[in-house]
């Protein structure tokens, strides 16, 4: 014991000063307990508790290994450090206070690394400090209160209660076991997903892993046995609502969990309690909390039978009634938590509302909630943060009205349904009755006028601007539904219309204020501005989120005062209006001239919005208030020429907005193609002379194998009916979504049956959406019988529908060139290709003939061509080979020799494009050249394209050789590839570039050949070649002798001098 062993007293030193390695290799990062990442090279003082005996002990800092390492530690105090650290990490990571320091993503990382696995263990511990940090970091990897924030404040905006399902977009590939089995033998998605490990299910999607794991009971338990801290049990309610968010299954299991909802209920939103002692109590048990409220709210938003649920087996109306009458001052709360409270409880009423439910409690509530509406224009606060509470909860209030109010219009249908049904499925009419609601409407445009007063006041324009909208949807939803009212006074009401008009929307129109809104369109839009949605911090696939922490800092889109919703109710009101009183249209078109409105306008054309969860959410927003701009402009184009001189503008917007449309917004797609798309009015271009523009553009051509695109185009705009027809038709496979989207567009509240919108994979419509009847053609015949089938047992109006199709697609190509930007060249000629592989003869058609030359075209024009990349797979398609494949196949077997369907297969021989078409053609396919006779004149592409470069490819040179040789290629027969054949053997054979010993050996044995044919005129078409010529006879010019190089070159291979050639 006496002897000294300095070795295991090294840890008792001094540590070293930390160093920078003179490495470029990337170092391990450290985080202080608060999650800051530490500098590698920073000296911190060793009392902070962040050195420890790790790898690198004079480092500062925990890695995320050593905190994962720590969080199994014996010790309690250590296992709570280590997960709060990660909790504070987590944080930090979705701020994206990392993103500029460290490669890769920290959240990534963390969830590979089981992060998940590691919280959920954690929140069984029996300890009850490391359990609480455990559900600090569960919060800290799912929830966003910025995104709660948005949600919240979009919720009264015009269908603000409906939202996206928080659903991972990125989907395992379908496994490949159960190819070939039977129907009945394959396995369902369901009884996949239950094979699937723990593990395999989180990397996919975080929240069902979590749900996997059997994380609601344990949440459960904590809540109802550990009775925890008041942060934890806010923690855990917000956890709950962000998993209720993901989808209407885990709000589904949410409701199933045993006691769960129930404790809820019974401990945070008590019918009675005592008031706290402090601002802070020390237990929320027995206090009524408004995130408690915000969950059942989020929950009923799920679907009407969660919602009734709610209501009826859980007391949900109780809650609405005892919570709803009751005085924010009097709840003997705190004044926000009170007001949130009051907020969330009116929000969740009108979600019940939304359903055409809890209507009954209306009428039993009707003098609280007019007293409620009657003080709503005064309200008054003792800060401007509760100014905002009481201003959120008179908007919510409305929002109740107006639902309501679209309950109450649907009754009489609902009647009427109900004696028609004769045994059909129909909802029962709702208990309230319209008669319930006209009350409300003075009321309402009594405020809505003293918001328009107000606007005139700088201290009251600020809540003004923030209630308007939802006074203004009010009035929308009253006026529309009072027009299908048994009870309707047309005269009436067009007098009120009127005077509204004239007392509120003028006024407002005209405004300073509002005209400050518009001219903040396009500086504000998410359309035009894609970045402004960019996530600002760490987003995984797995784990979906909205990111608003970027839009609420650089942008007000998304914030109270958002210029999107005040203009959107307004111009929704407006459509409404003109519908009905249709003498007032004209007075309106200031709004949609204004320059700030037609310059947003032209800024969205071109545009290219990306879509995820990050944009969507306000994407859908935006659409709305572009939708209704559209229309109102439709409206105006045919009773104002100023307007009708942008006509060509809102064509070109409305067919960019067709492309965008998300998810839910099916019924203004097909309101758009059914008035807007089609429409005459929209296409001045027919009417000014641009067809016979665009017959003069075509004169520099020498011969004319189709008619004049003018007079195309003019054929194309006499049948603008029958094409929307033809389109509508092709669309109706989308009906029953239509038809849902259509219910909530229109307010018929009992026929609704989820406030979540479909899950977000994308646009509603593809972009390739013009060529849809092409390709569903092709679908039904051309893939089923390999394209033989003839035009006479194609189904009936297929020709018809692949002429439409073509005549709009013509139109475009010619006057809304923009539309189709979306569309690579390549996946243009792919989708024209249907028109050759679904039948034997369609492409025979005169009409499709026609059409499909003046497409070809357009797409062979220099800047098409250019941009013509057939390296790229077209949508759809594992390769552009393929397509490529099977079109030789249908033109061996039908093409009888014409020239339209030549073209197309001479396209892809051009020089720059993979060789492997070309060979396919010399290969195997070498028969067809006898009937590939596309003369030099019709080829619509410059001859040089094929000829220059030099080809490369040996193998494709002695195949070129082979068929000349052999007559398989002849210039009577195939002019243009005969040239192309020439031209390639002529500049290989006379090459002077440094080549391989074998690529020398075959030149001069091609050479030594071609000097010893036969067929004189073959032989001197080779040698003598000099430069394509695609407006000659031959297609070539020709050498009168062989140039000396040339010569000696010639001579030093066969040994024999070279006399010249004939022309």
């Amino acid at each position: 014991m006496d002897k000294v062993e300095p070795e295991k007293l090294e840890w008792t030193r001094d540590l070293p000063a930390p160093r920078m390695l003179s490495t470029k290799k990337a170092m391990q990062a450290r985080f202080d307990f608060a999650g800051t990442l530490i500098p590698p090279n920073k000296d911190l003082p060793t009392h902070l508790g962040l050195h420890h005996h790790g790898e690198e002990p004079e480092l500062a800092g925990y890695s995320l290994q050593e905190l994962f390492l720590l969080s199994r530690s014996q010790l309690n105090q250590q296992r709570n450090l280590a997960v709060s650290t990660l909790a504070n990490v987590l944080t930090k990571a979705h701020a994206g206070e990392y993103t500029s320091s460290l490669k890769g993503s920290v959240l990534s990382s963390l969830l590979d690394a089981g992060l998940l696995f590691l919280l959920r263990f954690s929140l069984d511990d029996g300890v009850e400090g490391v359990m609480s940090a455990a559900v600090h970091a569960l919060r800290a990897l799912l929830v966003s209160s910025d995104d709660e924030e948005c949600l919240d404040n979009a919720f009264p905006w015009l269908l603000g209660m409906a939202t996206f399902p928080l659903l991972p977009t990125a989907q395992e590939d379908e496994d490949v076991e159960d190819e070939g089995l039977d129907e009945a033998l394959k396995e369902t998605a369901k009884e996949k997903e239950e094979k699937k490990t723990d593990h395999d299910v989180a990397r996919q999607d975080v929240v069902k892993g979590f749900l996997k794991m059997q994380g609601l009971p344990r949440l459960r338990y904590i809540l109802e046995v550990v009775r925890p801290s008041p942060r934890v049990v806010l923690d855990i309610l917000e956890i709950l609502i962000r998993i209720a968010r993901h989808s209407t299954a885990a709000a589904i299991q949410i409701l199933d969990c045993p006691r769960l909802m129930d404790t809820v209920i019974s401990e945070f939103l008590p019918c009675s309690w005592t008031p706290a002692t402090s601002q802070a109590p020390s237990s929320l048990y027995g206090l009524p909390i408004a995130l408690a409220m915000k969950l059942l709210r989020v929950l009923a938003s799920a679907g009407r039978h969660a919602c009734a649920r709610i209501l009826n087996s859980l007391g949900g109306k109780e809650l609405l009634s005892r919570f709803v009458v009751v005085e924010p001052s009097e709840m003997l709360l705190e004044a926000g938590e009170a007001l949130c409270c009051s907020t969330e409880v009116l929000r969740l009423f009108a979600v019940a509302a939304g359903y055409g439910q809890a209507c009954s409690l209306y009428m039993d509530l009707y003098p609280v909630l007019v007293k409620r509406l009657q003080a709503g224009n005064r309200p008054c606060a003792s800060s401007e943060a509760v100014l905002f509470l009481e201003l959120d909860r008179i908007r919510a209030l409305l929002v109740l009205l107006t639902q309501v109010t679209q309950t109450a219009g649907c009754h009489e249908e609902l009647q009427r349904g109900l004696v028609n049904a004769q045994g059909t499925e129909c909802p029962p009419p709702p208990p309230v009755l319209w008669s319930h609601v006209t009350g409300l409407q003075p009321t309402v445009i009594s405020s809505l006028k003293g918001c328009v007063r107000a606007l005139d006041g700088s201290s009251q324009m600020s809540s003004a601007l923030i209630l308007l909208p939802s006074y203004l949807l009010y009035v929308e939803a009253y006026y529309s539904q009072l027009c299908v009212q048994s009870s309707f006074q047309p005269v009436q009401c067009l007098q009120e219309l009127e005077s509204l008009t004239s007392d509120v929307l003028l006024p407002l129109i005209s405004h300073q204020a509002m005209q400050n809104m518009t001219s903040s369109f396009r500086s504000n839009s998410v359309i035009c501005n894609p970045g402004l949605s960019a996530p600002a911090g760490e987003v995984v696939p797995s784990l979906p989120g909205l990111s608003c922490s970027r839009l609420m800092n650089s942008s007000k889109i998304a914030g109270p005062n958002s210029p999107l919703p005040l203009p959107t109710a307004l111009l929704y009101l407006l459509n409404t209006i003109t519908s009905i009183h249709k003498g007032l249209i004209k007075k309106f078109s200031r709004l949609i001239l204004s320059d700030s409105v037609l310059s947003y306008l032209q800024s969205c054309i071109g545009a290219m919005p990306s879509v995820s969860h990050m944009s969507s959410w306000i994407l859908r927003h935006e659409h709305h208030l572009l939708y209704l701009l559209l229309r109102l402009a439709h409206k105006l184009v045919p009773v104002d020429p100023e307007v009708a001189k942008h006509a060509s503008l809102f064509h070109q917007v409305s067919l960019a907005l067709l492309s965008w449309l998300l998810p839910g917004g099916e019924y203004l797609a097909h309101e758009l193609l059914s008035v807007m798309t089609f429409s005459h009015s929209l296409l001045p271009e027919g009417g000014c002379g641009e067809p016979e523009v665009a017959a003069l553009a075509e004169l520099q051509l020498k011969e004319r194998t189709s008619p004049a695109v003018g007079a195309l185009l003019r054929d194309a705009l006499n049948h603008l009916p029958s094409i929307r027809g033809c389109y509508l038709t092709h669309l109706a496979h989308m009906e029953p979504s239509v038809l849902s989207s259509r219910d909530r567009y229109l307010g018929r509240t009992p026929f609704i049956r989820s406030h979540f919108l479909p899950e977000l994979t994308g646009p509603s419509l593809p972009s390739d959406w013009p060529f849809l009847p092409l390709i569903s053609l092709y679908e039904r015949t051309g893939w089923s019988a390999g394209g033989g089938q003839l035009v006479e047992s194609l189904p009936a109006g297929s020709v018809q529908s692949a002429t439409h199709c073509l005549q709009w697609l013509l139109v475009l190509e010619s006057w809304r060139e923009q539309a189709l930007t979306a569309v690579p060249p390549v996946a243009k000629l792919a989708r024209l290709a249907c028109v050759f592989l679904c039948s034997s003869d369609l492409f025979l058609e005169r009409p499709v003939q026609e059409l499909t030359w003046a497409l070809f075209r357009r797409l062979t024009q220099p800047a098409q061509l250019d941009a013509l990349d057939l390296g790229s797979a077209p949508p759809g398609l594992a390769s552009f080979h393929d397509l490529y494949s099977a079109l030789l196949v249908q033109y061996e077997a039908v093409s009888f020799g014409d020239p339209l369907f030549g073209c197309f297969m001479l396209l892809p021989l051009q020089r720059r494009y993979n060789v492997t078409m070309r060979l396919a053609v010399f290969g195997e396919h070498v028969g067809m050249l006898r009937s590939l006779g596309v003369s030099l004149q019709q080829l619509p592409v410059p001859l040089e394209k094929f000829t220059s470069p030099m080809e490369d490819s040996l193998p494709l040179l002695r195949l070129y050789f082979r068929a000349l040789v052999t007559g398989a290629l002849k210039r009577n027969w195939c002019p243009v590839l005969y040239v192309v054949a020439i031209a390639h053997l002529n500049a290989f054979i006379f090459s002077q570039d440094a080549v391989t010993e074998e690529v020398e050996a075959a030149r001069r044995s091609l050479l030594r050949t071609t000097y010893y044919l036969t067929d004189e005129v073959l032989k001197n078409h080779i040698l003598l070649f000099r430069l394509p010529q695609q407006n000659s006879e031959l297609g070539f010019s020709t050498y009168e002798q062989l140039p000396p190089i040339r010569a000696r070159w010639l001579e030093s291979i066969v040994g024999t001098e070279e006399k010249g050639g004939e022309r």
